[in-house]
């Protein structure tokens, strides 16, 4: 497991949403926001989320020319810890830590693991627990997510 995980608003905020936050901690133990993130989740989070300030504020600032600012602080701390595992749901912003070589997944990625593990029963459960919230999910993408979850219909 990467030693330093480190999430963007979207992840906090859609598994407040649900309440099942609890499932970082019990897969990640303990996590990482930026400042600019904890900004944007605008909720009270727990201690096991750890607010990290990225060294480089020069990266962040290259970053928010092409990402909003929780994605660019995400990455640019990422980059700070060399192997870490940074959560981002934003396709775009996926595809610029792929081209900086970090390890990227989103949420939908974190419930497949969780359920690998034995952590959640169904991430079917969760994705129809997420649909009912303004999260977006194309269906071709919640299709290939229950399929390599082993749900699909």
């Amino acid at each position: 497991m990467p030693a330093v995980i480190i999430a963007d608003a979207s992840c906090l905020i859609l598994l407040a949403k649900i309440d099942k936050l609890w499932v970082l901690q019990r897969m990640y133990g303990e996590i990482a926001v930026t400042p600019t993130v904890y900004e944007e989740v605008g909720l009270d989070l727990p201690l096991w989320v750890k607010v990290v300030q990225p060294a480089s504020v020069r990266n962040s600032a290259r970053l928010h020319y092409l990402l909003d600012g929780g994605e660019a602080s995400s990455i640019s701390l990422a980059l700070d810890f060399p192997g870490s595992l940074v959560v981002l749901d934003d396709l775009k912003a996926r595809k610029v830590a792929q081209k900086l070589k970090l390890t990227v997944t989103g949420t939908l990625g974190v419930l497949m693991e969780a359920k690998r593990r034995g952590h959640i029963s169904s991430v079917k459960s969760v994705v129809d627990a997420i649909r009912k919230t303004n999260f977006r999910i194309s269906v071709r993408l919640e299709h290939e997510v229950l399929r390599q979850a082993g749900e699909e219909n």
